[in-house]
């Protein structure tokens, strides 16, 4: 399995492991329940501890469907699709120029990705008043429609862009750079204000034609419930390994549909998290797009021992029929690449 990164989640793992050694495996459910009250102290209602649970729901999975023999999709209901759509996270942090941001937009749209994502808020730091205050200045939005016009532009109509904002601005002013790029017909706007308040949200989204999409800081249906219920995004973003895991993403899913808002899936992960986003994703389904953040990674799919092509091909990921998540490590490549100060499933490297 794999947990979202983060300080203390192998805490957390190490605190759980007595309580569960010795259990049913077979029992998902039964564990991820008993996980999340045995750590309602330490904070099961978010963070750090629910993406352990999390990381640990998903290898209980892979277990299960391993002994069954059957993929892990078919544990959640079966899929919907064979491939899984994915949009390539560009970055852009170091990007100035219009040129460099449409020289960036051709590489991912050659590498086969039809959805592409940018982030928006680090595009023009000098034009901000305030590092603090959540404004947006009139020369900031001009620049950010200039570029993203540009970007446009280059991609031609049918590729897909999503812009990420990282809870920058405030309400009013989200709400002018949202109306400015509605133009743009952007797949969505991603998390222009700050993701706790969704009365806030749900302004945004009530004033605007370009899709707002949040979800990648909540945790469990609770944490979404109130997000869908007052109309705070258009469609959902959770993070699988973060959020609960792949049972919980789905029963996210389920509520959002009731009110008909799509599932996208945030997604930093290796190809272990990855692949097991994509089983979730294939049974869901009101899936539109996964996330994809390491396409400059070269050892990217060196993580895990493959003997074909790529995992993201064209800019789909197609799952096999290999029984649980159908993916091993390759440690040797993985423990090249432990980070400094931690070990490797707790092996000196």
């Amino acid at each position: 399995g794999e947990a979202y990164w983060g300080l203390g989640v192998t805490d957390v793992v190490e605190k759980l492991k007595p309580r569960l050694v010795g259990e049913d495996p077979m029992e998902v459910d039964r564990l991820w329940t008993r996980m999340m009250r045995l750590m309602s102290g330490p904070g099961s209602i978010a963070g750090t501890t629910v993406a352990a649970i999390s990381g640990i729901e998903i290898a209980l999975l892979d277990l299960v469907g391993k002994h069954l023999k059957t993929p892990v999709y078919q544990l959640l209901g079966g899929k919907f699709r064979n491939r899984i759509r994915i949009y390539a996270d560009s970055h852009a942090e170091s990007l100035r120029d219009i040129d460099a941001w449409q020289e960036r937009a051709l590489q991912v749209r050659e590498r086969g990705f039809d959805a592409i994502k940018f982030d928006l808020d680090t595009i023009a730091p000098e034009l901000q008043l305030d590092n603090y205050n959540r404004t947006l200045t009139n020369r900031a939005i001009r620049r950010m429609v200039e570029i993203v016009r540009a970007v446009r532009e280059v991609l031609g109509p049918d590729v897909e862009l999503a812009l990420d904002c990282h809870w920058s601005y405030n309400v009013t002013d989200a709400i002018r750079l949202a109306q400015a790029l509605e133009p743009f017909y952007l797949l969505w706007l991603e998390d222009p204000t700050p993701p706790e308040n969704a009365e806030a949200m749900a302004q945004v989204c009530a004033a605007t034609s370009t899709p707002i999409c949040t979800g990648e800081n909540l945790y469990t249906r609770h944490g979404f419930r109130p997000l869908i219920e007052k109309g705070g995004c258009h469609i959902i973003q959770p993070d699988i390994p973060r959020c609960g895991g792949l049972l919980e993403s789905k029963r996210i899913a389920d509520l959002a549909d009731i009110y008909y808002i799509p599932f996208a899936a945030h997604n930093v992960c290796s190809p272990v998290g990855t692949v097991a986003s994509a089983h979730v994703c294939a049974a869901i389904r009101t899936f539109l797009v996964l996330e994809f953040h390491s396409q400059d990674i070269p050892w990217w799919d060196a993580v895990v021992a493959r003997e074909d092509d790529p995992l993201i091909k064209n800019g789909y990921l197609t799952l096999s029929d290999k029984p649980g998540l159908g993916v091993e490590l390759n440690d040797e490549v993985c423990r090249q690449h432990v980070q400094a100060g931690t070990l490797y499933f707790g092996e000196a490297v």
